[in-house]
């Protein structure tokens, strides 16, 4: 009897796995990251044993790395890699080709579908190199702003990556990427900024708008992934945009709750007014809190397929 169930259970595994190799993207399966979760997974072990434990421990009895010019040069990276992005997701669909009602994966060669799945998998690379981010936060002694929000985001974001270069490497949900890389821009472009110092930090005036960008971009995911539901004949993948519809509502209510509590009420001390959170600094990204007595909020989005800040 045990045996039977073991050779059930073995026979269902083996057709999860047999579905996951009979539906990849033959057009990417090779590409840098892309033919197998495990070079990933390893990454990830690394990054999280790093975070969490080896760095924590490392630095206990170092002082906080200086990396102004380090986050400077990181941070310009970043922008210049979100505006091609933005581009490449524009010029790969989103410029009149694609359907912004239903859009199913092209998974020819044609080049147009190419230069989207070209623009997925660069997308996917980036949510990986933002890893980064956490690993300054350990040298640099911030551990403080090393939630667990923010390495769920971090840490996911990646595989969301992953599955979309193996298996949805175009179509309806790349708009997310699209949205989500200008929003990098302007967010990578304030973090570089503020890690130039007092004498450009004061022009810092702007970082709450950036999570009204934040908000407008998961409301307007929400809609258009639910959209899809309602269309019977539409062949995108209806679970892939229901996942992406909840996960933006997730995002839509905590960057709501976090806008709220930050700008809109009276903070009920320190001397900040209208909850104001002085975050312009090196050390902090726009919206994050770094309180005593508050859990920093992940600033990045993404999705996962979501993101990538950006948890």
């Amino acid at each position: 009897m045990q045996s039977e169930t073991m050779t059930e259970s073995s026979g269902f595994f083996d057709r999860i796995m047999q579905f996951f190799i009979d539906n990849q993207d033959e057009r990417t399966k090779d590409w840098f990251l892309s033919g197998s979760l495990t070079p990933l997974i390893m990454i990830l072990a690394t990054y999280l044993y790093f975070c969490l434990y080896a760095g924590p421990r490392w630095m206990a009895k170092r002082k906080p790395f200086k990396l102004e010019n380090v986050l400077i040069g990181y941070n310009a990276v970043q922008v210049l890699l979100s505006v091609v992005l933005v581009y490449e997701g524009v010029q790969g669909g989103w410029n009149g080709y694609y359907d912004w009602k239903c859009q199913p994966v092209d998974y020819t060669r044609d080049p147009i579908a190419m230069r989207m799945a070209g623009a997925v998998w660069l997308y996917y690379i980036c949510k990986v190199v933002e890893l980064l981010d956490t690993v300054f936060f350990v040298l640099r002694k911030k551990q403080n702003q090393v939630s667990f929000l923010h390495l769920y985001h971090h840490t996911l974001m990646p595989v969301c990556g992953f599955i979309g270069v193996k298996y949805f490497a175009g179509g309806h949900g790349t708009l997310l990427g699209v949205i989500n890389s200008f929003i990098h821009v302007c967010m990578y472009a304030y973090y570089m900024l503020a890690a130039m110092g007092p004498k450009v930090q004061q022009y810092l005036w702007w970082k709450r708008y950036l999570t009204v960008m934040q908000i407008i971009q998961f409301i307007i995911v929400f809609y258009h992934t639910l959209q899809v539901q309602f269309q019977p004949s539409c062949s995108y993948p209806k679970s892939i945009a229901a996942l992406l519809t909840l996960n933006a509502g997730i995002f839509i209510y905590m960057f709501s709750t976090f806008y709220v509590r930050s700008y809109l009420r009276k903070s009920s001390g320190g001397g900040r007014r209208n909850g104001e959170v002085n975050n312009n600094r090196a050390d902090c990204k726009p919206l994050e809190v770094e309180e005593s007595r508050t859990a920093p909020v992940v600033a990045d989005t993404a999705v996962t397929a979501a993101d990538k800040k950006d948890l």
